[in-house]
């Protein structure tokens, strides 16, 4: 392991990323080299600062946490992800763990966990919080056994390509066809050929059902 673990904090809350910051600096050979209040920043940042550790909040609007920890698992192979979480909730570890996440940490967590799970990921190895039930990695580690579980059917991120998970996040975010379509420089038309698509790949035929799949994934942001 390193003597120093590079850190980057992304949080879309400032008081959570100024307490997991304050907890940190407390801890020896841990150097916080970046934050980040959304997706796209913490994706810039890590290219920028080259972290060896991201912490992650999963809830995020915009770009949630498990789609920045599957582009982090793509274009910067090298680095570590942590998810943080409130949730305990299988669907959410599993989609973590598929995408190439080596951590999850709830939030409510202790400095002294939060510093094993940092130096346990740094090494190499996957760090789960206590909370997240044996049944989880257990689950996570067997071959597909249930031909009706959700659990073992391919999940969205085998489903659908990145930019099409953008546009069911903003979708399920209430976002308009045309406002979707500004925040992602594409035509309207495009975003309609877009969410054709989607409903397609999904088997899904109205957004009601769009956000409870979306909820389900974790894809969209849970208050």
């Amino acid at each position: 392991m390193k003597k120093t673990i590079r850190v980057i904090i992304v949080d879309d809350h400032a008081l959570v990323r100024a307490g997991f910051c304050s907890l940190l600096e407390k801890l020896k050979g841990i150097q916080i080299v970046a934050e980040a209040g959304e997706g796209y920043e913490a994706l810039r940042l890590i290219k920028e600062k080259k972290p060896d550790i991201v912490l992650l909040d999963l809830s995020m609007p915009g770009l949630n946490g498990i789609e920045v920890a599957y582009r982090i698992s793509k274009e910067f192979p090298e680095v570590r992800t942590i998810i943080l979480s409130m949730h305990v909730n299988e669907e959410y570890v599993l989609q973590a763990m598929r995408v190439g996440a080596a951590g999850y940490l709830m939030k409510d967590s202790k400095s002294e966990e939060l510093d094993l799970a940092i130096k346990t990921v740094a090494s190499g190895k996957t760090y789960l919080s206590p909370p997240v039930s044996k049944k989880v990695i257990e689950e996570y580690i067997k071959e597909p056994l249930k031909s009706g579980s959700i659990t073992h059917k391919p999940g969205v991120y085998e489903r659908l390509t990145p930019r099409q998970r953008e546009v069911v996040q903003l979708i399920t975010e209430g976002c308009t066809t045309k406002e979707i379509a500004k925040k992602l420089n594409v035509s309207v038309k495009t975003i309609d050929t877009h969410r054709t698509q989607i409903m397609q790949r999904l088997n899904i035929h109205d957004i009601a059902s769009l956000v409870r799949y979306a909820i389900r994934m974790g894809i969209v942001k849970l208050d």
